[in-house]
């Protein structure tokens, strides 16, 4: 009888948030693929429980390795249960590749659900709530990650990014280059730990903040825009195709996305084009 995988949301700090169906899973499953194993071992004796299945480590750098070893044991009728550091295996962690692989052989994929960083970042910011995209990590090169923010200047939905405490002053000021000084925002710290913290306002104003150095794992939610495309200036629609070419297009392909997100007409934006490159 072929085996199953079970997605297991580990909490983000609190040992109490999880529930009893992961520690089901967590003392039966026959194989634990983990992106540590510390952590596991710790999580284990936090919640009382013991496991017998057997460890295998499952991160970044070795997952393409483990998956014909963690595929066969689910067909010989294994239930693998992964778990990630914290939140729910594939969202910015370790996972993807485990379930399509799992996928694609035929074998049942599942999950235990549990805390996820980016709907409780979302919940606690005091921004619209009802629409909003996950953009995960922002590039750590500052060009990057400018041409990124960019493209996104007239999202009209609410955003979350994760963000290291190392870049997160950088990555507020260049928010600020894209989506202007008072757009809101709220900065999410250590959520569910014993240091929480969630500090919102102006982009402006946290970047004021940030520079004396932030610690621990955060989370960035900032407001969608509320301009219309008839708002957008010359320059604005130059930059957002310039943000396009950045991210690999051509001219010709930047233009039509750039047309296709705000519905302007193709020679409004290729006029904006032009008249930057004039001196």
């Amino acid at each position: 009888m072929t085996g199953r995988l079970v997605l297991g949301g580990a909490p983000l700090g609190q040992p109490g948030d999880v529930g009893p169906r992961l520690r089901e899973v967590l003392a039966t499953a026959e194989v634990l693929a983990v992106e540590d194993t510390r952590r596991l071992h710790r999580l284990a004796a936090d919640l009382g429980v013991t496991f017998t299945g057997r460890l295998v480590s499952f991160y970044e750098s070795v997952e393409q390795a483990r998956l014909p070893g963690l595929v066969a044991a689910m067909q010989d009728g294994a239930t693998v249960l992964l778990i990630t550091d914290a939140g729910m295996p594939s969202v910015s962690d370790p996972g993807y590749t485990l379930v399509r692989a799992a996928i694609d052989a035929g074998i049942d994929v599942t999950s235990v659900p549990g805390p996820s960083a980016v709907v409780t970042a979302l919940a606690v910011s005091g921004l619209p709530c009802d629409r909003f995209c996950f953009e995960g990590f922002l590039p750590r090169k500052g060009g990057e990650r400018r041409s990124a923010l960019a493209a996104l200047a007239r999202e009209p939905r609410t955003m979350v990014f994760y963000e290291s405490p190392h870049r997160l002053a950088d990555a507020l000021a260049d928010a600020v280059g894209a989506f202007g000084p008072e757009r809101p925002a709220a900065v999410c710290r250590e959520l569910t730990k014993t240091h929480e913290e969630v500090r919102r306002g102006s982009l402006a104003e946290l970047v004021e903040w940030a520079a004396e150095g932030v610690r621990g794992e955060i989370t960035l939610v900032v407001g969608g825009s509320v301009a219309g495309p008839e708002a957008l200036s010359p320059a604005e629609l130059a930059r957002e195709v310039a943000a396009e070419e950045a991210a690999g297009a051509d001219r010709k392909e930047a233009i039509r996305a750039v047309v296709t997100r705000t519905g302007l007409p193709r020679r409004q934006v290729y006029d904006a084009v032009l008249a930057a490159k004039k001196p």
